[in-house]
């Protein structure tokens, strides 16, 4: 059936939304819909996924990169939600997505020499039992440190801001990388996924019961009558909008929270671990990758547009205070090698009446549209396959879902599956192609076993093996598989979603610009007319993202933000109401 997104792919699943019949399809391409379509299609149900942006262009590739139980969750006594969000962190690392899902140690400095060690080893320690008693030990447990250990750990903490630390584990993720990988996963079973496709209308028959939806092709304005039992609106802060276009009085309620981001480069802190953080707003995560750090969050109301989420001045500033609590060497704006913004979806009191329509976690929503429809909403990434779950078997009813039971907990994602053997032929390709091991841990950890699809690349045109001249953490070959498999219709695509420049430099790529177009045209069939509107477009909205974070409230940020228009317009950046 085949796995990979590309133009040609994309032309034959529109196709395939206009002839075809099917029984659910889920609109919203987050890692909550993409989780969906997964879900749907490996129990053979006909599934589609549209939607209306690029893949994960929401809030599924601007969050902190986790995959986390949820320590603040123990101290509200919710144990059952930290256990299921830890069993499924244990998943993720074991048998989903190991090439994905790293395991990453943490330091949680600690203030007072007994009151606060005691009861956060409690905590820590119900984290590691819990995780223990859902999926084994998946990672080390916790251990204590005084200040001297902490600061052999973490070398640049300030070590009179702490007087030792618990150290313990949670795991990370590119956000934006699982979602591209959960839909190619569902392509994999025969789901159709078509991104940049608007849902305009739902049709309902004479029953009332939803009967299919019209979708539009933003690239073309053309528009599709799609034939469906089902739908599932997994489409975030966007969640009113949709389901209104069938029962604009039922539903969900949910508002939007932005959570911003800053990026340092990696040799800016000297540690072996990262920091977790409670502040008086949120939490805050000092994350270290290969290349980078990455520090967030914040937890505040947006009002403003929904496409674009902007960092302000403000934003910047408080996340810098806040590491700076706990950093030796204090960061400055210098120091910022990127930022970005994201929205969470915060679900409200239920509007539909009636508990028998409603399935409701702590987490997340499930609740009965109109007949034949569902929404989702809240959540968070670490559980986007239990929410996936619960969609489905909402949708199927009771009796349904016991005849296709869900097996996404056992399914492996692309890449997965014969994961530890490619890693053992780490040096031997690195050896062929030139690649250190540095390069070639990169590689694997985002390819997983997926590499040798990189590797036909590169051996059809050499030249793809070297790295980007601005941008040397990342290899030629990655944009062009960005094009041939992952989906990149745009410069955009590939900048922000694959080969993620626009949040890791301080230009956003604006100097990779050419080189990427380079290898992008000849493989997307662009002209020279193509690319200068693809690159004019594109710095254009560097230009816009930068002046936003100058600016020093969400109003005037989202208005220079705004200044660039998008590549292909949406009409989904309509204020958020209430």
């Amino acid at each position: 059936m085949g796995n990979r997104l590309n133009p040609e792919q994309r032309q034959q699943h529109l196709a395939a939304l206009a002839e075809e019949e099917f029984d659910v399809v889920v609109i919203g391409g987050g890692v909550t819909g993409a989780g969906i379509a997964l879900d749907a299609a490996s129990r053979g149900l006909r599934t589609a996924i549209v939607e209306a942006q690029d893949w994960a262009s929401g809030t599924s590739s601007r969050s902190s990169r986790l995959v986390h139980g949820g320590l603040r969750y123990l101290y509200q006594l919710d144990f059952r939600l930290v256990a299921e969000a830890l069993h499924e962190r244990g998943l993720l690392l074991n048998t989903l997505a190991p090439h994905l899902v790293k395991a990453q140690p943490f330091l949680w400095p600690l203030k007072t020499p007994v009151v606060e060690r005691t009861y956060s080893a409690v905590g820590v320690g119900m984290y590691d039992a819990l995780s223990f008693v859902q999926t084994g030990r998946s990672v080390p447990p916790q251990r204590h440190r005084t200040r001297e250990g902490a600061v052999e750990r973490f070398p640049d903490i300030k070590a009179d801001s702490l007087v030792g630390a618990i150290e313990f584990y949670d795991a990370r993720v590119d956000d934006a990388r699982l979602v591209l990988t959960l839909v190619r996963t569902a392509l994999e079973y025969g789901a159709r996924a078509v991104s940049r496709t608007k849902v305009v209308s739902i049709t309902r028959g004479p029953s009332t019961r939803v009967t299919g939806l019209v979708v539009r092709d933003l690239e073309t304005g053309d528009e599709t009558a799609v034939r469906t039992k089902g739908i599932i609106n997994a489409t975030g802060v966007w969640t009113e909008q949709t389901q209104a276009l069938a029962a604009p009085e039922a539903g969900l309620q949910v508002l939007a929270s932005k959570g911003i981001h800053i990026v340092v480069p990696r040799d800016r802190i000297r540690a072996q671990t990262g920091i977790f953080l409670r502040t008086e707003k949120s939490v805050l995560f000092i994350i270290p990758w290969q290349y980078y750090w990455v520090i967030g969050t914040t937890d505040t109301a947006w009002h403003e547009q929904r496409e674009h989420p902007v960092a302000t001045s403000e934003d910047i500033d408080y996340v810098l205070e806040q590491a700076n609590q706990v950093l030796a060497k204090p960061l400055t704006r210098d120091d910022i090698r990127g930022t970005y913004a994201g929205l969470r979806p915060l679900l409200q009191p239920h509007r539909s009446s009636g508990a028998k329509t409603t399935k409701v976690s702590r987490e997340h929503s499930v609740t009965r549209v109109a007949p034949g429809m569902v929404a989702i909403a809240g959540g968070k990434l670490t559980t986007y396959r239990v929410m996936a779950r619960d969609a489905v078997d909402f949708l199927l009813g009771k009796h349904e879902a016991r005849k296709r039971p869900s097996i996404t907990d056992h399914t492996p994602l692309l890449g997965a599956q014969g994961l530890e053997a490619m890693a053992n032929q780490s040096d031997r390709i690195g050896g062929i192609y030139g690649w250190n091991r540095t390069v070639m841990t990169h590689l694997l950890d985002r390819y997983g076993s997926e590499l040798p699809e990189l590797l036909e690349l590169v051996d059809d045109d050499p030249g793809l093996a070297a790295p980007l001249g601005a941008a040397p953490e990342y290899l030629r070959v990655e944009v062009a598989r960005a094009c041939v498999a992952e989906g990149a219709q745009h410069l955009e695509d590939i900048l922000v979603q694959r080969v993620r420049l626009n949040s890791e430099y301080r230009d956003r790529g604006a100097e990779a610009v050419d080189e990427v177009l380079e290898i992008a045209a000849p493989l997307l069939d662009w002209d020279a007319e193509r690319c200068t509107h693809e690159r004019e477009n594109y710095l254009a909205r560097v230009a816009a993202e930068l002046a936003a974070e100058e600016e020093p409230d969400d109003r005037s940020a989202s208005q220079a933000r705004m200044q660039a228009s998008d590549i292909v317009p949406t009409d989904l950046a309509g204020p958020i109401e209430g």
